[in-house]
């Protein structure tokens, strides 16, 4: 099962913004996790911290040509190189000191970055990855562009592009992995257009381009810069929408068709993904695996001395992964002498999706009742909320129940929980508990 992953040690890189023109440098920096990818403004008072997400999208810098984060007055301009590199390279958990305003240009493309992360060891993290998956088809068509995804149980791009007065018509199908990426995409550079070129300075951009790092297109050809491919524009703008989507999920299983987008209609776009509720974490293998003999964090005995709960309505096996306060992945392994197949369905027994309900909670509960200051309580169920049955259970099937903390406030406690069956997503819901101690 994919895990998430970090560098393992500091490394930095320096050079020029390709818009600012000015000098900068990055410090990447290890972390836990969980904790995502974040900058740092490290060179403004406080230090900043500017997590890459959809939420912190600049809408202004997207006219721009480029995709910029901020919050409050901190901002880091032109990321969707360096995140495109963080998602080839399957790097989940990273921080980034920032020292000036935007990401230095590099060689235009991705490749440079790559080869730094590289160089500072990328490492796996106990815990799995967190992608998005949808359920279903979506599409968004706007200013001649148009994206769409479906369904897929890898992460296909179909890019076309088209400019016209340059002689650009072309087309990119691509399955992304960590080898097509680097062998396809990271050494692509940025491009315009010739007949952008004083509008963009204009604007006071493009102020650190280069032949290094942009090539210009005429009418007749390219003008200025040497690409490695033919068909390199259409290369560069799936390695921008990459980056992007990085905003969205560190890992994607999508069949992506694009036509003439850029980072507007990308951004427009991957908001409305958000809104989905696809994304989710892929749960911990829950078969044995002789080749890693550590126990489970909780067995059947120790979940009995937690929760008050018995057979026939004990739901929960075996623990598998757990962070105390903040997340546990539990089993309900599935048979056919369940008490309740005897009336649900008898010719064609389906396990309810209210007991898989009653399964998620109490996985909730024994991450919440663990805790020695929560010891004799009882959790009673307060709401529920954006519950959700995708898949049937039946008999044979594994459950895998992945609970994660959303927020804490006295007694109560609110929770993000899923239900998996062979890493399929079969269940979801937000639910709510109250602590109370026992009369």
């Amino acid at each position: 099962m994919p895990r998430q992953k970090t560098i393992k040690k500091e490394i930095k890189v320096s050079g020029v913004g390709i818009h600012t023109g000015q000098k900068v440098e990055l410090l990447f920096k290890p972390a836990e996790k969980n904790t995502g990818i974040k900058f740092i403004r490290v060179d403004l008072p406080g230090k900043p911290v500017i997590a890459a997400s959809i939420s912190n999208v600049m809408e202004k810098s997207l006219k721009s040509r480029r995709t910029s984060l901020g919050e409050g007055k901190a901002c880091v301009h032109t990321v969707e190189h360096v995140l495109s590199a963080l998602f080839g390279l399957g790097i989940d958990n990273i921080i980034i000191e920032v020292k000036g305003e935007e990401v230095p240009a590099l060689d235009g493309g991705a490749l440079g970055f790559c080869r730094i992360l590289r160089q500072a060891q990328i490492i796996e993290l106990n815990s799995p990855k967190v992608e998005f998956a949808p359920h279903e088809a979506s599409y968004l068509d706007e200013d001649g562009g148009s994206l769409a995804v479906f369904p897929d149980d890898k992460f296909r791009i179909s890019y076309t592009l088209s400019y016209p007065e340059a002689g650009l018509n072309q087309h990119l199908d691509l399955v992304v992995t960590e080898e097509s990426f680097m062998r396809e995409l990271a050494p692509c550079k940025t491009f315009c257009l010739e007949n952008e070129v004083e509008r963009l300075q204009g604007e006071g951009l493009g102020k650190g381009a280069s032949i290094e790092n942009t090539i210009v297109v005429g009418k007749k050809g390219i003008v200025k810069g040497k690409p490695t491919f033919s068909d390199e524009f259409t290369r560069h703008k799936v390695l921008d929408l990459i980056g992007d989507f990085c905003l969205l999920a560190p890992s994607i299983k999508a069949h992506v068709l694009a036509v003439k987008s850029g980072h507007p209609l990308n951004i427009k776009f991957l908001k409305k993904l958000s809104k989905t509720g696809s994304k989710h974490s892929a749960p911990l293998a829950a078969t044995h695996n002789p080749g890693n003999p550590t126990p489970p964090p909780f067995d059947i005995e120790k979940i009995m001395q937690i929760l008050p709960h018995r057979y026939p309505f004990l739901l929960v096996d075996r623990v598998l992964d757990f962070e105390e306060g903040k997340h546990i992945v539990g089993v309900k392994n599935v048979t056919i002498n369940e008490q309740f197949f005897n009336g649900h369905f008898p010719g064609r027994p389906v396990m309810p999706g209210v007991l898989i309900l009653e399964a998620m909670a109490q996985t909730a509960g024994i991450l919440m009742l663990s805790r020695p200051e929560n010891r004799g309580k009882l959790a009673y169920f307060m709401s529920m909320d954006k519950v959700k049955f995708r898949k049937t259970v039946v008999p044979g099937d594994q459950l895998i129940l992945k609970v994660d903390v959303v927020r804490i406030k006295s007694r109560i406690i609110q929770i993000k929980a899923e239900a998996f069956v062979a890493d399929k997503l079969v269940a979801e819901a937000d639910l709510m508990f109250s602590l109370v101690p026992k009369e």
